[in-house]
């Protein structure tokens, strides 16, 4: 059903969901050692959907008959200087996550493997998302003038992300 540039590709976004989800963990163990508990809420719930995008993949390769394999995963970056350089490096990450979604739609699409493409439309939406979602954290913080040091706009910014994390 799968030619093997997709099932490729596709088995390398189930290991890349899987360490998209050690990097928001990650992130979470990070925030909660700083007592940033809206940061960690946040970053948790990330960990959690990341793993169950993998899940998805993982059970459409299942679907398809397609050989899965998962391999190692890289240590996720543990040393962050503030809260700032967190969010960033989580709006990148989710930036390469979504090339790398677009790059699977392309390879269906090209293939004609129309149902593996309307599969990944639903990654598409969701990157979007994500992308929007992070882009008003970071808008937020510039608009508290917030750079991840100490102070009222770091408590602000951790509530705020308490807030995004329970409506998410």
């Amino acid at each position: 059903m799968l030619n093997d540039e997709i099932k490729g590709l596709l088995n390398k976004q189930v290991n890349a969901e899987f360490f998209a989800s050690n990097i928001y963990l990650q992130m979470c163990a990070w925030a909660e050692g700083q007592g940033l508990d809206g940061a960690a809420a946040f970053f948790r719930t990330h960990s959690l959907e990341e793993r169950g995008h993998m899940d998805k993949i993982f059970n459409y390769m299942a679907e398809c008959g397609a050989a899965i394999t998962i391999e190692a995963i890289p240590q996720p970056p543990n040393e962050f200087d503030n809260l700032m350089d967190v969010i960033h490096a989580a709006y990148e990450h989710e930036k390469k996550v979504t090339a790398m979604i677009k790059k699977i739609a392309k390879a269906s699409f090209e293939a004609e493997d129309y149902t593996t493409f309307n599969f990944i439309e639903w990654f598409i939406a969701e990157q979007h998302e994500e992308e929007v979602l992070f882009g008003k954290v970071l808008s937020k913080a510039e608009m508290l003038g917030f750079s991840g040091q100490p102070g009222q706009s770091l408590h602000i910014m951790d509530n705020y992300l308490r807030q995004v994390a329970a409506n998410h």
